[in-house]
């Protein structure tokens, strides 16, 4: 018979001291609770988008994991030099042991701003994929009916350089301006809508860009090219050209914006797409063009305008810097009002090449300074003395 050695060993003792053992407030909860939601419970936007960017004014105990060669961190406020309450408050002091202590939420009325569109990085892919896939079926019906041999020829040379031109506007407004201020807003709120107005730019300027090229297979006459010469040298387009080359050098994130959004597009934007080539493509013909623009002005009218309109109406009611913000917005909306209307009367001739006219260019001006007349009464901003000229 065998004998059994009992073996003496150490034997697992467990005391549930393990933090994986415990059970903590809201273990179970299926969202956050770490911000205050726009509304009585935080929707899926505020979840994967809120303090996604930290901020060491909050709870971001060790400072800033990264910084510039001038010893500044991470995204500094004085980028803009626009307010919002509490930017005066230093930002915490770090030491070893002070733990997380900073200020009560939110510390910075920056935190309080959410995109009424709700924009994320899946909300951006379905847009603009069903965008794309809509205007690829237009332009493939249109080929299969042959509807581009009922353009006339002066309408021809019209979508080939003047449309054609109009991608360079979206392309170095949504790389240069609104992809920069993207970079240096400073919550991940206004990162996302304006990361997601930068991709409206770029794409709608590769509708114009493939729409181009699809034009020169299907129309004989028809000059691919012709956008680059007429955007270079035509007269018409040098004022446009020239504004559009000012915006994307503004250093200040929150002018850039301000300036584009509220000031360019109204005056520019809309002026040439809504009341020139919407309103004249159908009696020459067309009736693809207007799909194709009409994308990009839906972009604009329902989307990126109604972020930034939400963006400002918090900056213009600052519990703490609204004088501030008005003084300063006022004098952005002064300078850039006088500058949009001259490059906008530049483009006047462009009304008259088409063999169907638009209506009136002036009736079409006063359609746009009155729509942005509006708009700079709701956000609570003086009528500059430019939009009488």
């Amino acid at each position: 018979m065998t004998s059994t050695i009992e073996r003496n060993l150490p034997h697992p003792h467990f005391t549930d001291a393990e933090a994986g053992a415990k059970e903590f407030p809201d273990a179970h909860a299926r969202t956050f609770n770490y911000f205050v939601p726009a509304k009585r419970r935080p929707t899926h936007y505020e979840d994967v988008t809120v303090e996604v960017q930290p901020d060491p004014r909050h709870y971001l105990s060790q400072g800033w994991l990264y910084g510039f060669s001038d010893g500044r961190g991470g995204y500094p406020l004085e980028w803009t030099a626009l307010k919002a309450w509490g930017s005066d408050r230093p930002v915490p002091e770090r030491y070893p042991g002070s733990g997380g202590r900073g200020y009560d939420w939110p510390a910075l009325g920056w935190h309080e701003f959410r995109d009424p569109n709700e924009e994320w990085e899946l909300t951006l892919y379905r847009y603009n994929s069903n965008v794309v896939r809509q205007i690829n079926a237009n332009i493939d019906t249109a080929r299969e009916s042959k509807a581009f041999e009922q353009w006339n020829r002066n309408w021809v040379h019209f979508v080939e350089r003047h449309v054609g031109a109009w991608m360079h506007v979206e392309q170095g407004l949504g790389l240069y301006l609104f992809a920069n201020a993207n970079r240096r807003a400073p919550t991940n709120m206004h990162n996302n809508a304006i990361s997601v107005n930068s991709m409206h730019r770029i794409r709608f300027a590769q509708d114009l860009a493939l729409y181009n090229l699809s034009l020169t297979d299907e129309i004989e006459a028809f000059d691919g090219t012709a956008h680059i010469a007429t955007w270079n040298s035509d007269p018409a387009w040098q004022g446009v050209r020239m504004v559009a080359e000012q915006l994307t050098g503004i250093d200040d994130w929150c002018e850039a914006i301000f300036a584009a959004n509220v000031v360019f597009e109204p005056l520019i934007g809309e002026l040439f797409r809504s009341h020139l080539v919407q309103q004249a493509a159908p009696g020459n013909g067309d009736f693809v063009t207007p799909t194709v623009v009409g994308a990009g002005e839906y972009d604009y009218a329902s989307r990126d305008l109604r972020y930034t309109r939400a963006m400002f109406e918090l900056l213009v009611r600052d519990r703490e810097f609204s004088d501030h913000n008005k003084t300063l917005l006022n004098q952005w909306t002064a300078t850039w009002t006088g500058r949009c209307l001259a490059a906008a009367r530049t483009l006047q001739p462009l009304w008259s090449q088409p063999d169907w006219k638009p209506p009136r260019f002036e009736d079409g001006l006063d359609l746009c300074k009155n729509r942005f007349s509006a708009l700079l009464a709701d956000l609570e901003l003086t009528t500059p003395k430019e939009l009488k000229q």
